[in-house]
C-alpha cells in the first residue's frame, strides 16, 4: 500500500501554467506505477497521464499530449504534472493513483488513490 497527497491545484486564468505534485508515502513507491486522473463537475474520471517505475515510460491522453509533461522523482516520493497553456476544458479536480508495476490508462485498475487537488481555469 501506499498513501498519496496531491498539492499544487488553485485558481489559474486561461493560457496559464500549473505544477501538481503528488507525494507518496512508503518505501516501495518505486514499484508503483503512476497515473494522474481528472473529474469535472458532472463527468466521469478521466485518464490524464501515467509513468512507469523509472519514469522512462509515459502515457498521455490525446488532449494532454503538448500540453501535459509528467515525471517522476523516486528519491523524493514524488511525481510531478507540469501543465501549460490551460484552458476552461481543464478546469476539473486532479488526482494521482499508484498500482504495482505497470502503467494503464483505466481508473479502475488503480489501488490507491490521493483525496485529489482542484485546478479552476478561468477565462
Amino acid at each position: 500500500q501506499v498513501q498519496l497527497v496531491e498539492s499544487g491545484g488553485g485558481l489559474v486564468q486561461s493560457g496559464g501554467s500549473l505544477r501538481l505534485s503528488c507525494a507518496a508515502s512508503g518505501r516501495t513507491f518505486s514499484r508503483y506505477a503512476v497515473g494522474w486522473f481528472r473529474q469535472a463537475p458532472g463527468k466521469e474520471r478521466e485518464f490524464v497521464a501515467a509513468i512507469g517505475l523509472s519514469g522512462g515510460s509515459t502515457d498521455y491522453a490525446d488532449s494532454a499530449k503538448g500540453r501535459f509533461a509528467i515525471s517522476r522523482d523516486n528519491a523524493k516520493n514524488t511525481v510531478l504534472l507540469q501543465i501549460n497553456s490551460l484552458n476552461i476544458e481543464d478546469t476539473a479536480v486532479y488526482y494521482c493513483a499508484a498500482r504495482p508495476l505497470i502503467l494503464s490508462t483505466i481508473p479502475t485498475r488503480y489501488e490507491n488513490w490521493g483525496q485529489g487537488t482542484p485546478v479552476t481555469v478561468s477565462s
